[in-house]
């Protein structure tokens, strides 16, 4: 109870500095604090939007996950609810005479309402906070994505460790969110996808009751919806993407293109898909059949052109680039060791068997410390001769610094434990739950022992013209518990012009001058099974960028019941 009401004071506090930050409200002529990649959406893309825009902007903040969930809901739900005709672009004749209402929403003009409308559920929270959803134990993740030799970064990643607290899911078994998505000939539809799979997977009536087709029916319906899109914006972009989504015991992956995804299970590569590309013999005939070709030109192109053969967007390549996504689902059963999510920059120059030695040696020569191993992925691709884009993302779906479970462990497991087995199992569980030290730590009621949890993330990668911070891992959200000592600390310093990100040195300047809230620093005085995610910067010399390198603890989360009660109340 002592840890409630510590995470909940916390909380409280986070809310009081970050809203004496945002000086709400924004009149308008006042301009929002991050400007949208898009300059309109439709009603259909709003909650994407709504929950992106949120999400994005408590990270700056040093939110918790949990909270800024819970808020993201809330505010996307207010938002929902609004009248939102004031924010209706007007177009004009070409006379000059006669004015109409097209159905498209200017999105300087959502933005500004869905900040004043996440001010006013950070007041309602203030003054009357939900109560908690049941915890969650997160998965344990390490990401590193660099823009490499290309001129321009077109990688975008999800990552949404707690599915059910970002749309209020209630009675689900526990779900979490990881996806890599590739754009290629400009951001929008990687970012596009970014904001909105995830949401029509939601909104799939198979979403319950087949969570593998309704992804696939996702990938469709984001397909579609760029694609119109695209027309309305003269876009000419696409992207790749792969998708995993853990529900209890299972996994769901589905994928689109050549981002790929490989489950490590008992120290070997186990391969879970075929990327979609020209080269492979039914894609040649789907789409020789369509009236397309297939031509060498330094590599197989469809058309002579791409060198996958699906993807979101691409219109001007349809029928032979279809968003009709593949899918499969694998059953878990304790003895996988982690998931390796990445694009084509990655997998074109490391082989499986290459990746799981280096993500071995890395836990094998640092404690089973998982904070660089991304980052270590990463840079065996680039010495490997990678010129692309490369995002890697480490789900690890066990304690990487626990022994492999052997099968006569897992034969004991099945067997029913007599009473003095029980009584120790129980003693060492509340133990786990006070004192998180040396990897242990409470599973949050799972039977999964030594739940390893992650760091925090936002559901999409940030895609603003403003955005200036770290490009290791633009979505992440630091890590709090119950009883947080709120100490000044340096906020997030702008990444510098000689980053990966490539941005003017002018807009640095500019961001240096923003004040934040100071970081959330806390010691586990009353509940140590809360353990700091520390976030920290390093310089890389011989590269000459900066990245941004995450220290991921034991942690116990706690999300919130949101939703238009939660923010009307």
């Amino acid at each position: 109870m002592a840890g409630c009401g510590s995470e909940e004071k916390a909380y409280r506090r986070f809310l009081e500095l970050f809203l004496r930050e945002m000086r709400p409200p924004l009149r308008e002529d006042s301009p929002v604090p991050a400007r949208p990649l898009s300059d309109s959406v439709v009603e259909d893309e709003v909650e994407g939007e709504c929950l992106d825009l949120c999400l994005q902007h408590l990270c700056k903040y040093n939110c918790p996950f949990p909270l800024a969930a819970g808020l993201a809901r809330g505010t996307a739900d207010s938002v929902l609810q609004s009248d939102l005709s004031s924010c209706h672009l007007i177009k004009t004749t070409e006379d000059g005479t006669e004015t109409e209402t097209i159905p498209l929403i200017e999105s300087v003009k959502l933005a500004r309402l869905v900040f004043n409308k996440l001010c006013e559920t950070c007041c309602v929270w203030l003054k009357v906070f939900p109560p908690r959803r049941r915890s969650q134990a997160y998965y344990e993740t390490s990401i590193h994505a660099i823009k490499n030799m290309r001129r321009k970064m077109e990688d975008r990643h999800v990552i949404i460790p707690d599915f059910n607290a970002l749309f209020n899911l209630q009675d689900q078994e526990e779900q979490a969110y990881f996806a890599v998505f590739d754009g290629h000939g400009g951001i929008d539809a990687a970012t596009y996808a970014a904001n909105h799979l995830h949401v029509n997977l939601v909104k799939q009536e198979m979403f319950s009751q087949d969570p593998a087709e309704a992804l696939c029916q996702a990938f469709k319906r984001t397909d579609e919806r760029f694609v119109q899109k695209a027309s309305r914006e003269t876009l000419r972009c696409g992207t790749t993407g792969v998708v995993t989504f853990l529900r209890g015991q299972t996994l769901y992956v589905a994928w689109l293109g050549d981002s790929q995804v490989m489950l490590v299970k008992k120290g070997q590569a186990v391969e879970l898909m075929k990327p979609h590309k020209p080269d492979r013999e039914d894609e040649k005939r789907r789409i020789e059949a369509l009236g397309g070709c297939v031509i060498w030109f330094g590599t197989w192109r469809v058309n002579g052109s791409l060198s996958v053969s699906r993807a979101i967007g691409d219109s001007e390549h349809k029928p032979y680039i279809c968003g009709d996504a593949d899918h499969a689902l694998f059953p878990l059963d304790g003895t996988e060791d982690y998931l390796i999510l990445a694009c084509d920059g990655f997998y074109d120059t490391v082989c499986p068997e290459e990746a799981v030695r280096v993500v071995s040696d890395h836990l094998q020569e640092n404690n089973g410390d998982t904070a660089m191993v991304a980052h270590k992925l990463v840079a065996s691709a680039r010495d490997a001769g990678s010129s692309d884009n490369i995002t890697v993302i480490v789900v690890f779906l066990r304690d990487p610094r626990a022994p492999p479970p052997s099968d006569e462990q897992q034969e004991e497991e099945e067997v029913e434990p007599d009473e003095e087995v029980e009584e120790e199992e129980e003693e060492e569980a509340m133990q786990g739950e006070l004192v998180c030290q040396d990897g242990g730590g409470e599973n949050g009621g799972k039977a999964r022992s030594g739940w390893p949890l992650q760091q925090c993330s936002a559901p999409a990668d940030l895609a603003y013209e403003e955005r200036t911070d770290s490009f290791t891992d633009r979505t992440s959200l630091s890590t709090t518990g119950p009883d947080l000592t709120l100490t000044a600390g340096d906020c997030f310093c702008p990444t510098p012009s000689t980053s990966d990100l490539g941005l003017r040195e002018e807009e640095e300047e500019e961001e240096e001058g923003v004040g934040c809230v100071p970081n959330l620093r806390f010691h586990p005085a009353v509940d140590a099974g809360w353990k700091q995610q520390l976030c920290s910067l390093s310089r890389d010399e011989e590269r000459g960028g900066w990245t941004k390198s995450w220290s991921t603890g034991w942690r116990k989360s706690g999300a919130f019941e949101s939703g238009p009660s939660a923010a009307a109340s």
